[in-house]
């Protein structure tokens, strides 16, 4: 079966969102920590919780953008190679993009609508389906009684 033509754009947008989540973490990492941890390092938020609050926001921030940046990676190659994990984590990414307000619901919804169409759904399940011969019953393997056996 042909590849659905905008199954494409699903697999573009799954690692444009992966570059994201990437640069955000990235940018968490080297800008947001070291000036907090430092304040911290330094005595200026040991009297003060919201410093510690801070640092733990922050790497529960991290540890979510680093797991979305998995999933989109992984649905995007798997979606792109034509697997139906592909396409069930491409719907997972695509209503965990439901959060990032105006474009990832606009493109989150247009994703999810898009990947549970018949057409797009039976190009990934007819590839899980091997092309087998029927096992050969009994009764086809049988003499027909007006027939004598050889």
């Amino acid at each position: 079966m042909k590849r659905p033509d905008l199954l494409i754009l699903v697999v573009i947008w799954e690692f444009i969102a992966a570059f994201i989540a990437f640069f955000v973490l990235a940018a968490i990492i080297l800008f947001a920590f070291p000036s907090v941890t430092m304040r911290y390092q330094f005595g200026y938020g040991l009297d003060r919780p919201g410093y510690i609050m801070a640092i733990f926001g922050l790497s529960i921030v991290c540890i979510i953008l680093f797991v979305y940046f998995g999933i989109s990676i992984a649905s995007g190659i798997g979606v792109l190679i034509g697997k139906e994990w592909g396409r069930i984590i491409s719907i997972v990414q695509a209503a965990l993009s439901l959060f990032s307000i105006p474009f990832g619901i606009v493109i989150g919804v247009l994703v999810l609508v898009y990947l549970t169409r018949v057409e797009v759904r039976d190009y990934f399940v007819r590839r899980l389906v091997p092309v087998s011969i029927p096992p050969a019953t009994p009764s086809a393997l049988a003499v027909p009684p007006d027939k004598p056996a050889p």
